[in-house]
């Protein structure tokens, strides 16, 4: 048996989320086309007749602005210290900048072994991915390279074993039926987020967050209740999440709602307030409120044994 963590690093946008919720099967980490959705570390844990593995999305490693993104890097760099091995995600369609150059460089620094995935291959010529592929032989000795698409399933399976066949012999690190160490307040609170960037699309810049102010598990026949709060950073864009005569966040709830009764398989009431909170990203009081306390998650190997108080059920995903 073989078991162990693999952490995917990348830049924004190079398809992390994408590919974490098409190997575990289920919708952990939110999508969206805007950089930055992933915010903290998620875990997938995917069971194979000859092994486990706990699978790590990462939030994409960028230049930080606002106290917000040091902590996002921060946690993207320190996950891969602690892993048996990285899976470095870099997208093909895109050409090739500082920022990959820098992420090479982190990749080179560290010890842990590394593979190599070159995704979006569906989105170019195979002409275009030789040389990519020669470049990264030539500056780092990866144990694997493997082209994918995330989106398309391309090679996937590949990515899965060639994961598998470097990890560390051991017995499964979590119960069968474990999928991921989040709470359910953050998958609802993600649930909601994802409805705001893709509704608002570039009308909102990233600086929105969701709280949960309130949540009552749904119990025999009884639905969930949940209360949370949008938050925005100036007054400017309070209007662009209400919408005219409350339109958008009838959108956003009505959208929202939906994902919620299919993860819990329950009726939800879903309670959606707007607050201005000025430079909320630059707080470090509010950031540990909405669980970007780095300090207070584990990555890999720190985290082991963790997450079991917050299972998520199995039967909502």
């Amino acid at each position: 048996m073989k078991s162990g963590f693999v952490s995917f690093i990348g830049r924004p946008n190079a398809g992390k989320s994408t590919l974490l919720n098409r190997i575990v099967g289920h919708r952990l980490a939110i999508v969206s086309d805007k950089p930055q959705t992933t915010r903290t570390r998620i875990a997938g844990v995917k069971n194979y007749p000859d092994g486990q593995v706990v699978f790590l999305d990462t939030p994409g490693v960028h230049k930080p602005m606002h106290r917000m993104n040091v902590r996002m890097v921060d946690l993207a760099i320190e996950s891969m210290r602690n892993v048996d091995l990285l899976t470095l995600i870099v997208d093909v369609s895109v050409a090739e900048g500082p920022g990959d150059r820098f992420l090479l460089e982190l990749v080179k620094g560290v010890p842990t072994p590394a593979i190599l995935a070159l995704n979006k291959v569906d989105l170019i010529a195979k002409a275009r991915l030789l040389p990519i592929l020669d470049r990264y032989r030539q500056a780092h000795a990866f144990v694997e390279y493997v082209p994918i698409s995330a989106l398309d399933g391309t090679n996937v399976d590949v990515l899965e074993t060639l994961c598998l066949r470097h990890l560390p012999d051991g017995e499964p690190l979590y119960p069968a039926d474990y999928v991921t160490d989040q709470p359910e307040r953050f998958v609802v609170a993600e649930m909601v987020r994802e409805q705001v960037l893709q509704r608002t699309r570039d009308e909102l810049p990233f600086s929105t967050a969701v709280t949960v102010d309130s949540f009552e598990e749904p119990e025999g026949k009884a639905g969930a209740s949940i209360y949370c709060t949008i938050v925005v950073e100036r007054e400017s864009q309070k209007p662009i999440v209400i919408g005219r005569g409350g339109a958008m966040i009838k959108q956003i709830g009505t959208a929202a709602r939906a994902e919620l009764e299919r993860f819990f398989g329950a009726r939800v009431y879903l309670d959606l307030r707007v607050k201005v909170r000025s430079e909320w990203r630059d707080d470090e009081r509010v950031l540990d409120e909405m669980g970007l306390d780095r300090a207070a998650q584990g990555t890999g190997h720190q985290s082991q044994g963790t997450g079991h108080k917050a299972r998520t059920r199995r039967r909502g995903l």
